[in-house]
């Protein structure tokens, strides 16, 4: 099993507290960055989007491509996994920054491509938007481009939304970045099986998870391409009780200790069919973390790894806050025992 953590770009995972210890200033950054590799954590996620949709449109949010290679100059073994959404980015361009970061952290970048859903932010930033299976159709021919300009020396593509004529990518990548998608609809799904090398999911229980890395396996095979990685989101809760982390949790579901995430989480409810409780459970922490489970003693934790270990993760992609205290306290009492086990 590897361990990453989602960057903080956005100043925390946790709509109903305010402050939560942490920091987007660059400081604080570099600082979480470099501690991470020693706690044991092999990968970044830096997530791309331009507005804030865990503490509001107005709070502060870092650009991933700008942020990455600050990042990658300040560690030395770090994986940076770049967020990119096709409808923001020209493919060509994209895979000279790449080509370019390869310099600066040579064979630590990959791509989380993520098939843009947000419509407000993009009509803000005046991005494209496709519909539905237009997005993944745009992320199919996307992903044809840069491929090819990483790999090929000279590149001729006419297709529906990219024209290149013999275009020449120079310096070519030391490594190809490897390529992580998550997607749950049919479509998203045929193109992850034939284009992605990693499927990331959000957090469900243990055997959940195995029916779904079954189905991509079945479908990865019928693609005639090699097995898929598959990786799994959690955010983390981890103390010396029981008892304690009860507390933490019900601390950070606290909906009422804010009225604008109290009036927020109302508008959510009342939009949603789910059942009140896993509704306030999946707005309370961003991309669905308390799902996966990792709440309790570490041991307690270390078993539910293990489950998913079992199920087939390869990759956990953790949240924590405040990020850098519980990340060492992950490192120092999760990671090492279970890497010592």
């Amino acid at each position: 099993m590897r361990f990453g953590y989602w960057m903080p770009v956005f100043g925390g995972w946790l709509r109903n507290v305010t402050d939560e210890g942490m920091t987007i200033e660059w400081p604080y950054i570099r600082a979480l960055a470099r501690e991470s590799e020693q706690h044991g954590f092999e990968l970044t996620l830096i997530a791309e989007l331009n507005l804030n949709d865990i503490k509001g449109h107005r709070a502060p949010s870092l650009d991933c491509w700008t942020l990455a290679p600050a990042v990658a100059a300040v560690t030395g073994k770090l994986e940076l996994m770049l967020a990119v959404r096709p409808n923001y980015h020209s493919p060509s361009l994209t895979a000279k920054a790449l080509s370019t970061l390869d310099t600066i952290a040579p064979g630590r970048l990959s791509l989380n491509v993520v098939s843009s859903w947000w419509k407000d932010e993009a009509a803000q930033y005046g991005a494209p938007f496709d519909v539905h299976d237009a997005r993944y159709a745009r992320t199919d021919e996307w992903l044809e481009v840069v491929s090819r300009l990483l790999r090929e020396e000279t590149v001729t593509h006419a297709g529906a939304l990219y024209h290149l004529e013999g275009a020449v990518l120079e310096p070519k990548p030391s490594r190809i970045p490897a390529v992580y998608m998550g997607g749950e609809s049919p479509k998203a799904k045929e193109v992850i099986a034939a284009r992605a090398d990693a499927y990331v999911m959000h957090g469900d229980a243990p055997d959940v998870i195995a029916g779904k890395v079954a189905d991509m396996n079945a479908r990865r095979a019928r693609a005639g391409r090699a097995p898929l990685v598959f990786g799994l989101s959690g955010y983390v809760i981890c103390r010396d009780t029981e008892a304690e982390a009860q507390a933490e949790l019900d601390r950070i579901l606290n909906i009422r200790s804010s009225p604008q995430a109290y009036a927020s989480y109302q508008d959510f409810v009342e939009g949603s069919q789910l059942e009140s409780r896993v509704s306030l459970e999946e707005y309370s922490v961003s991309n669905r973390g308390l799902r996966s489970g990792l709440i309790g003693t570490p041991d307690q934790i270390i078993g539910r790894l293990r489950a998913y270990e079992q199920a087939g993760v390869g990759l956990m992609l953790l949240q924590f806050s405040p990020q850098r205290e519980e990340m060492a306290r992950f490192g120092r009492e999760v990671i090492s025992r279970y890497r010592a086990s």
